[in-house]
């Protein structure tokens, strides 16, 4: 009863208090602990979490990867990725889509952060869509849905707190999430044209931009920015793969591949360093207040044994562990529309985690799984992060507010679905390379 005293007191704070989701979670955690033990002992307790977290050396990659798809970003990799993808397929009927979730999966591989994707992707590429007539529905659902992709192809913020929160690799996370990733960019290209077959409407009002056709070299030439892009996200993947350095070691390299490469351009100057470096502070804290939030709310739950309690009910349901998994499934797909998609991963982790792996599930592939379906709550109604950044950009241009965002961000949610699908069937898509790791 006190464990469903403190998820009630958690919503109010929450929902009608408008308290941030970090905080809501640490009061209401710290305060459903003066129920259980004596006021002294939780504050022992929280005191300790407090300290373990910030201090834990583990916490430090998520500072290093969010400071080098900053520097990718400031740097102008973002822009030349693009530039690349639509030298490609930019002269194709919605080619300027494909290449935008190219692009986007491309800046992913290097930034780690949906919301930063989101924001690079909307400067740059609605501006061009709105010259070439794109429909705004499309035009806004391709660069909302293609931003996901920030937190599914590594490196992954959402991967190094899960990795963090349950005690698991984030390097074998890192590795087993790659080819899901490719997979969920095949799938949003394919939703992106079945859509607008479907329903019979075209993906662009008007006729494609007409440029001189490029030779095969010249186009080689052009792609100068994904050649970039995938240098540095090889640098990092397979020093993992092999074990030459940690995920910290990994990020702390990337970052710097990424300055270097900046400097090399000349692009990346005093002004450039210092808004990197300002993006990177604030991104850093917002997760690391959600991460301790989490951990003493985490902390609270475990104390009233809630989450034991709902895993040996579920477990004694007369149902196979797929119709489990999918109810789980539905849980996240519901909550992460109803608030941050990060917070409610953490929110849920101690009650839901214990329970799959009770079920028998891989903890590595359920971190991939449950981070694409996580991400999901990332564009979906009513809060939606990325479509509200998205329309931020779209309404200044003309193409439509939040609205005509959602309406395109329906097409793609298939996506992610058939994603998951996909690795259910075939779980070893996910674990295949995490076999062959030197580490």
């Amino acid at each position: 009863m006190l464990g469903l005293m403190g998820i009630g007191l958690l919503l109010l704070f929450m929902l009608l208090l408008d308290f941030p989701v970090a905080y809501a979670m640490f009061l209401s955690g710290f305060i459903g602990m003066c129920f259980v033990i004596p006021v002294d002992s939780a504050l022992t307790v929280v005191f300790r979490e407090i300290w373990e977290g910030f201090s834990s050396y583990g916490l430090t990659v998520i500072p290093l990867f969010l400071l080098m798809g900053n520097v990718a970003f400031y740097s102008g990799i973002s822009e030349r990725l693009f530039e690349s993808a639509n030298v490609w397929f930019g002269k194709r009927k919605g080619g300027l889509c494909v290449a935008t979730i190219l692009a986007c999966a491309g800046f992913a591989a290097i930034c780690g952060s949906n919301a930063a994707t989101a924001a690079a992707m909307s400067r740059m590429i609605l501006p061009e869509m709105k010259k070439r007539d794109y429909n705004p529905v499309f035009a806004t659902g391709t660069v909302a849905c293609g931003s996901t992709l920030g937190v599914v192809i590594p490196p992954s913020v959402v991967l190094v707190v899960y990795g963090l929160y349950v005690g698991q690799s984030i390097a074998k996370l890192f590795i087993a999430s790659f080819i899901p990733g490719l997979i969920l960019t095949g799938f949003l290209i394919m939703c992106l044209y079945l859509t607008s077959l479907i329903f019979k409407t075209p993906i662009s009002k008007g006729p494609e931009i007409t440029e001189k056709e490029l030779s095969l070299w010249e186009k080689i030439k052009k792609s100068q920015g994904a050649i970039e892009a995938l240098i540095l996200f090889l640098f990092v993947m397979i020093g993992l793969y092999m074990g030459w350095f940690t995920p910290t070691e990994g990020g702390a390299a990337g970052a710097f591949g990424a300055i270097v490469l900046g400097l090399i351009r000349r692009t990346f100057k005093w002004k450039e360093l210092k808004m990197a470096t300002l993006d990177t502070l604030k991104g850093s804290c917002m997760v690391l207040m959600l991460v301790i939030g989490a951990t003493v709310f985490g902390r609270f739950l475990t104390m009233t044994r809630i989450p034991y309690l709902v895993a040996d009910y579920v477990s004694a349901l007369v149902l196979p562990s797929w119709a489990i998994f999918w109810l789980i499934m539905i849980v996240y797909i519901i909550g992460g529309a109803l608030m941050d998609a990060l917070a409610f991963l953490l929110i849920t982790l101690p009650v839901f985690y214990p329970l799959i792996t009770s079920l028998g599930y891989d903890p590595i592939w359920y971190g991939v799984v449950i981070t694409i379906i996580t991400t999901m709550g990332a564009v979906t109604p009513p809060v939606g992060i990325n479509a509200y950044i998205v329309s931020g950009f779209s309404e200044s241009l003309g193409l439509g507010g939040l609205r005509v965002v959602f309406k395109g961000v329906m097409g793609f949610l298939p996506a992610y679905i058939f994603t998951v699908i996909v690795l259910m069937i075939w779980p070893k898509i996910a674990l295949w390379l995490t076999k062959y790791m030197r580490v």
